[in-house]
């Protein structure tokens, strides 16, 4: 029996296999010197750091059967307390890994229309990570995140969507003009209505300013004629009857 020393770093974990078995209590060990007892013990190195991969570019179809491409990142790592099942459960969790994300993709295309596809990224990266950390987590893997890069969809069907952006773009200038027209409308027609207001107030200010005065002056003219008479009754009475009398004689 031979001693081995084996060094394992802060961010690693040691597989130990005692005579081809792995023991669930000390199989497993942390980071510090580690002895193994050649050639009873083996151990396999397990990096517990997060990794990217990155799914090359698939052709997918939507359910409206549209090609379109799809490149996106799968961030992963090793479950600490699981890390045992990277070497147990699966040979080579990196294809496994792109091969689960590559089907599961074709799973969430195949149910969304080419317009969804291009405006629900995210909920795409949500529900890719969600169904792919559901399979890797027997692995003893855990998807933290799933990030599209990029969605290309085939040349006729990019094509067909610029034609219905430009005809979109037209239709919403064509309805701001129509909206700019009747609203200059609405507010010439406002300015005559308060134009023939302000005019339909002066001519009614003016008659009654008319009126007033005709009456003014009507008063003022009774009072005059009162007060003529008043006066010439003042005179007639204070003139005494001989001198009435003798005007009348010599008359």
């Amino acid at each position: 029996m031979i001693p081995l020393l084996r060094v394992v770093k802060q961010y690693e974990r040691l597989a130990v296999f005692t005579l081809g078995k792995f023991n669930e209590r000390s199989g497993l060990r942390g980071p510090g010197l580690q002895i193994l007892i050649w050639p009873f013990q083996t151990g396999t190195r397990i990096d517990l750091r997060e990794e990217v991969i990155n799914i090359p570019r698939q052709t997918n179809i939507t359910r409206d059967n549209a090609p379109i491409d799809i490149t996106f990142l799968v961030y992963l790592r090793p479950i600490e307390s699981e890390a045992q099942k990277v070497v147990l459960e699966v040979i080579n969790y990196h294809q496994a890994v792109i091969g689960m994300a590559t089907t599961i993709l074709r799973a969430v295309i195949g149910e969304m229309n080419v317009d969804d596809v291009l405006s629900q990224r995210e909920r795409i990266n949500q529900e890719l990570r969600v169904k792919l950390d559901d399979i890797t987590g027997r692995w003893g893997i855990r998807v933290s995140a799933v990030e599209i890069k990029e969605i290309e969809p085939a040349p006729e069907i990019q094509e067909a969507m610029n034609r219905q952006m430009s005809a979109e773009r037209i239709r919403r200038a064509e309805v701001t003009e129509a909206e700019g027209k009747r609203q200059a409308e609405i507010e010439i027609a406002e300015g005559d209505k308060q134009a023939e207001i302000l005019r339909a107030e002066g001519h009614r200010q003016a008659e009654i300013l008319t009126a007033e005065g005709d009456q003014q002056a009507s008063v003022l003219r009774a009072d005059g004629f009162s007060i003529a008479l008043d006066r010439i009754h003042q005179v007639a009475s204070n003139v005494d009857t001989n001198t009435i009398s003798l005007q009348y004689f010599e008359t």
